[in-house]
């Protein structure tokens, strides 16, 4: 990777257990968790009794040279050097989404080799520091418990809250202040506990023979209470049979060389796709994106034992499964695993068909993480009412059609739709009537405000409606079918008429002549091959778009220089060729590697300056993906 990545990843697990490096140097600054909390972990070296410093600050040891930074899609590989030793270090968490359990086992490698450069070296040790903040909302906030654990050659210390409430409350900057962390090394090592500025750090001690990989692992337990669905408490899904941490930690161990072939294999895969697809720089965004994307959900099973996939609105509201946020995700999963998508939706219709939702469309969310007990967004708490100028009911509507119709063309199957199809017409009968000419109302593009009439969430409404048609045809209902996509052509024909402005692009709303705003709406039409909208309107709002570029791409409409990244990609996957694609991609590069805001991948920035508007570490990196889900043709509509 070239890009000059904004954060770097060291573990990504879930939206608790997800720590980044906030400089591409890593012994330059503390790590963090992706909100910007301290995780203190400290990486050192002794040679010889000198010790040097690898990873994160402490003030009183001198740092060995970092020579080199590598990112892939799953590992991160560092290197340092000075006139005895080479050192590599590997990170690496084996998100590998065709096996669950390896995606969900919360453990994340950290493998340390040397070669000599001086012949005379004797003694090498590595020894590593974790402090109480990755076990606490903040640091030295709370009493902390330490001991020494040992299990099938493993050396390993724990560290977690004195006091153990689980899932105790919601929000969005926030961390986990319950269960363990653990601190493991293979083999024997020298185990404690130091105070150092003041907190309490757990650490182990161990020797490394030359030119052999040293293993530590960092995991956590959160003790089977990861998600609290609709007042039942839910473990992760590596846990399911009640496997214990030290069991993962073990498994972990031996399986590492494995996993290793298997996360470059799969990283190399992923980079020669999506070169295929778009080119180098377009290729770097993606293996960014990925670890992201994984680390901001957390997979569990409900109780009939189907898969729950909780995503977190990261810096945002903290919103937990929200639909609007699933949206722009999925085209990662679709390429890799669409089953997990089913647990995107799942949380949704349960909640839909529940006796606290009153309402005759869709759900913005079920919940804040980690407490999926109904919607908070627009809540009164007070009232315990939701509040209507707060709600999406266009875009939320047409979101879910969309997400369910994604699905039944990614598994060749719709299935899944069958138990839920009253509810999917209910929301489809309501785009029908209401997506023509959106109120004044909320949708995911709300940063410059409300807005009346909104051409791309007609857009939405109209893929909606398609949609629909789609799974009543994949379910052999041809009269339905028909009957639909009529509808939805008609509405295409009528939008196209009435969204275009004098010089033949598309407006941002239709009674804002002059207005534009991204159509990536529209994208799906393309994917799908269901040819609503005439080739011209794509040529043409293209072109505009182009002619809208400032230094960090496309703003997203007209009213403001700010832009979105999942939406910006989109948008260039309905060009027409990969030139044009690239002509999006490199803006957007552009601002990741320039950007001076050190954080996870933001989605959300301003495109003359360069700067963090909002969000990080969001899910929606995941649409980052859907050029590669566009060419491999995977969600073309076989009539």
């Amino acid at each position: 990777m070239k890009l000059r990545a904004p954060s770097i990843p060291l573990i990504t697990v879930d939206p608790y257990f997800s720590v980044w490096s906030p400089n591409e140097v890593l012994n330059y600054k503390t790590p963090q968790h992706w909100t910007g909390a301290k995780n203190d972990i400290v990486g050192s070296v002794i040679i010889d009794g000198e010790e040097l410093l690898f990873l994160g600050y402490l003030r009183n040891i001198k740092k060995i040279a970092q020579t080199s930074l590598e990112i892939n899609t799953l590992s991160t590989l560092a290197t340092y050097e000075n006139e005895k030793i080479k050192l590599t270090v590997r990170f690496m968490t084996p998100l590998l989404p065709d096996d669950l359990n390896l995606f969900t086992r919360p453990v994340s490698y950290m493998a340390v080799s040397y070669e000599k450069k001086d012949p005379s070296v004797k003694d090498v040790r590595v020894k590593v520091l974790v402090g109480d903040s990755l076990c606490l909302n903040r640091r030295n906030e709370k009493p902390t418990v330490r001991e020494e654990r040992c299990f099938n050659g493993i050396t390993a210390m724990r560290m977690g809250n004195a006091e153990q409430n689980p899932l105790n409350r919601s929000g969005d900057d926030l961390r986990i202040d319950w269960g363990y962390v653990y601190l493991a090394v293979v083999g024997e090592a020298v185990t404690g506990e130091v105070k150092t500025y003041g907190w309490i750090n757990i650490f182990v001690d161990a020797p490394v023979a030359e030119n052999t990989e040293k293993l530590f692992m960092f995991a956590y337990d959160d003790c089977a209470a990861s998600i609290n669905y609709f007042g039942k408490t839910l473990r992760s899904y590596w846990n399911k049979d009640g496997k214990s941490i030290e069991d993962a930690i073990s498994e972990a161990a031996l399986d590492f060389e494995t996993n290793k072939a298997k996360c470059d294999a799969f990283a190399a895969k992923m980079t020669e796709d999506a070169l295929a697809a778009g080119g180098e720089k377009y290729a770097d965004l993606l293996q960014l994106a990925y670890r992201q994307v994984v680390a901001a959900h957390k997979l569990v099973l409900d109780d009939n034992g189907d898969i729950i996939y909780v995503s977190k609105e990261c810096f945002s509201n903290g919103c937990a499964v929200t639909v609007d946020v699933s949206y722009p995700s999925i085209p990662m999963f679709l390429y890799y695993n669409p089953e997990l998508i089913k647990g995107m939706l799942r949380p949704i219709y349960k909640f839909a068909a529940s006796d606290a939702w009153k309402y005759d469309y869709a759900p913005h969310d079920v919940g804040q993480y980690p407490l999926v007990t109904g919607q908070v967004y627009g809540l009164n708490r007070a009232t315990g009412e939701l509040l209507h100028e707060k709600q999406m009911p266009v875009e939320e509507c047409g979101n879910m059609i969309i997400m369910e119709t994604n699905v039944a063309l990614a598994t060749d199957s719709a299935d899944f739709a069958k138990d839920n199809m009253e509810t999917l017409i209910g929301w489809c009968e309501y785009l029908i009537k209401y997506g023509d000419d959106p109120e004044n109302q909320l949708c995911t593009d709300d940063f410059a405000g409300h807005l009346a009439h909104n051409c791309n969430l007609t857009l939405k409404a109209i893929m909606g409606i398609a949609g629909m048609a789609i799974l009543f045809k994949m379910q052999g209902d041809d009269k339905s079918y028909k009957k639909y996509m009529a509808i939805a052509k008609e509405k295409a024909l009528s939008w196209s008429a009435r969204a275009k402005n004098e010089d033949g692009s598309y407006r941002l709303a239709f009674d804002k002549d002059g207005s534009y705003s991204m159509k990536y709406n529209m994208v799906w039409d393309k994917i799908w091959g269901t040819n609503l909208f005439p080739k011209e309107v794509y040529k043409n709002e293209i072109a505009s778009n182009f002619a809208r570029f400032n230094t960090y791409g496309m703003p997203l409409d007209s009213r403001c220089d700010q832009t979105k990244s999942d939406w910006l990609v989109w948008t260039a996957t309905m060009t027409a060729s990969k030139t044009e694609f690239k002509k999006f991609i490199e803006p957007l590069w552009d601002f990741y590697n320039e950007t001076p805001d050190r954080v996870p991948m933001t989605d959300w920035y301003d495109t003359v300056s360069g700067m963090l508007i909002g969000f990080i570490h969001r899910t929606v990196q995941g649409g980052l993906f859907i050029k590669m889900v566009s060419d491999s043709g995977k969600l073309k509509f076989k009539k």
